[in-house]
């Protein structure tokens, strides 16, 4: 399964990697870079496959409601004592929002955190930011790998929002959500023909009703 990405405002190769849930290591050498390389807005990377065994890298994930370590364990393909192992718990009570470390140790289906793309606009702040989307400040902090608390109008942030499942499917017809923030001059159509998609599909995707866009607007392809 590959997936091709295009880098936006504030990417690194750990967020990206984490993004995905694939090792920063494989994402880094399909791409001919090394893990500290500084990335271009509008370069595009192929990321690998999901599907594997490696526990030396790991994806975050936020607890919730009625989550437990063992049903945390049989959702990812693990088990309780390398969750509390990673991630140096020495009991099995966990708290909602808490971050866990989980190893990459999938195959053909595994529940990855989605994302959408945020524009930092006037007033905004980390605090607001996740609040808004019922996250800890921690937890955006982590996702952008930010150095500090401090925001620029128009940084572009990572926000998980929900799950998505991605499933090992091979051939044309996989298919994978990704966001497109709309850029002056462009329009439907040029968006269309640069993701090898359609007008009709942006539009349904994005519940538009015409044709019409506005600068900084997140659209899903």
């Amino acid at each position: 399964m590959i997936v091709i990405y295009t880098v936006v405002k504030g990417d690194t190769l750990y967020g990206i990697s984490n993004q995905f849930g694939v090792s920063v290591m494989d994402l880094a050498k399909i791409n001919n870079l090394n893990i500290n390389s500084v990335l271009k807005i509008g370069q595009v990377l192929t990321i690998p496959s999901s599907s594997g065994t490696n526990f030396n890298t790991t994806f975050n994930y936020t607890v919730k409601k009625g989550d437990s370590l063992y049903s945390i364990a049989k959702k990812y393909n693990t088990t309780v004592d390398v969750l509390k192992k990673l991630n140096n718990l020495t009991s099995n009570n966990l708290s909602i929002n808490q971050i866990l470390k989980i190893p990459e140790n999938y195959d053909s289906q595994v529940s990855l955190p989605n994302y959408i793309n945020y524009i930092v606009k006037k007033g905004d702040s980390l605090y607001s930011i996740a609040k808004k989307y019922n996250l800890t400040v921690d937890q955006i902090i982590k996702d952008n790998n930010l150095s500090s608390n401090i925001l620029q109008i128009g940084d572009n942030l990572k926000i998980r929002v929900d799950e998505e499942i991605i499933e090992e499917c091979i051939g044309p017809d996989f298919n994978i959500d990704t966001t497109y923030t709309v850029k002056k001059g462009d329009s439907l159509y040029s968006i269309a023909k640069k993701y090898n998609t359609t007008v009709d599909i942006i539009k349904s995707k994005n519940n538009l009703k015409n044709n019409l866009l506005s600068i900084g607007q997140i659209l899903k392809i």
